[in-house]
């Protein structure tokens, strides 16, 4: 029996990118004449849903703004086998995204991150966005045991598994760490491909917002790390608290060595409080770990079921 072609899937979340997405979907259509070019209109303002259409894209509308919304409904609606995922703001490559599914499937990997490669003499990088993505990159590896560069890259290839399984629950941009910290923790199969990285064409205008995004970023890590990784918060907790509670302690201690009475007796409660506190964090970091465990390898289990 002749085998099916595999069916590849081109995401494209939008917000206000009219002046940008016909020429990103024609440059998708020329690298992958076989892939089908799917446009998800993020409640935008202006014409980006017609330009989309009439470059001969699908296009699906979602009202609820953020782009990890976008990218949801792009996830729920959509049907293949590969699935590249970039911006609609003509800053990634188009013609490596046959290689990279290529890759993606040769390696049977699940997730693809496209490692971003400024062109010379483009500012493509606004001040501060480059130390950003170095430093949750560098927050990723040392937590997660990532090997990563780019970890906020939105151009990404992903297997049917993953798409299909993966729950979304960051609402913006914050949503390119929370598919990798996904992939990390179920231990998926991972790699990486070079891309090159243009600049905004002028007059396009960048929806990303250096604090208000860069900390819900870290929020999201936060939280993340307390959902994926409970026993190192609450043993970095009980280790703060054991500590301030014995340096609070020791002229207690000392005053009672020399005189033989305790003095200071409201903080020497207030010590045994926080000893108290730091012994009941370890062992609630310990009960959710193995909660984790359980929702992890439940969290596999229904990865490892997903539908062909």
């Amino acid at each position: 029996m002749k085998k099916t072609a595999d069916r590849i899937a081109v995401l494209l979340p939008c917000y206000n990118e009219e002046q940008t997405i016909g020429e990103v979907i024609i440059a998708f259509q020329s690298a992958l004449p076989e892939a089908v070019i799917y446009v998800c209109n993020n409640n935008s303002t202006d014409t980006t849903k017609q330009v989309a259409l009439k470059a001969g894209a699908i296009v699906l509308d979602e009202p609820k703004k953020g782009k990890a919304n976008a990218i949801q409904k792009l996830f729920r609606c959509v049907d293949a086998d590969y699935y590249i995922l970039a911006d609609g703001d003509l800053t990634y490559d188009a013609t490596i995204s046959g290689t990279a599914v290529k890759q993606c499937k040769e390696l049977n990997a699940d997730m693809l991150i496209g490692v971003r490669k400024s062109v010379s003499g483009q500012k493509t990088y606004r001040p501060g966005h480059h130390f950003g993505n170095w430093a949750f990159t560098t927050i990723l590896k040392l937590i997660f045991s990532g090997s990563f560069r780019d970890v906020l890259s939105g151009y990404r290839v992903f297997s049917r598994n993953f798409v299909k399984s993966m729950p979304i629950l960051s609402k913006g941009f914050d949503i390119e760490i929370e598919m990798t910290i996904y992939a990390l923790s179920l231990n998926l199969t991972v790699d990486e491909f070079e891309s090159n990285y243009y600049e905004r064409p002028e007059g396009s205008e960048s929806k990303l917002s250096t604090f208000k995004d860069g900390f819900q970023i870290i929020k999201t890590i936060f939280r993340l790390l307390n959902d994926y990784k409970p026993l190192l918060v609450f043993s970095v907790t009980s280790s703060i608290l054991f500590l301030l509670g014995i340096y609070l302690f020791i002229p207690i201690f000392n005053s009672f060595i020399l005189t033989g009475v305790v003095d200071r007796f409201p903080t020497a409660v207030l010590s045994l409080g926080l000893v108290i506190l730091a012994v009941i964090s370890f062992f609630s970091g310990l009960i959710l770990d193995g909660i984790t465990r359980h929702r992890l390898e439940a969290k596999k289990i229904a990865f490892l079921q997903c539908p062909k």
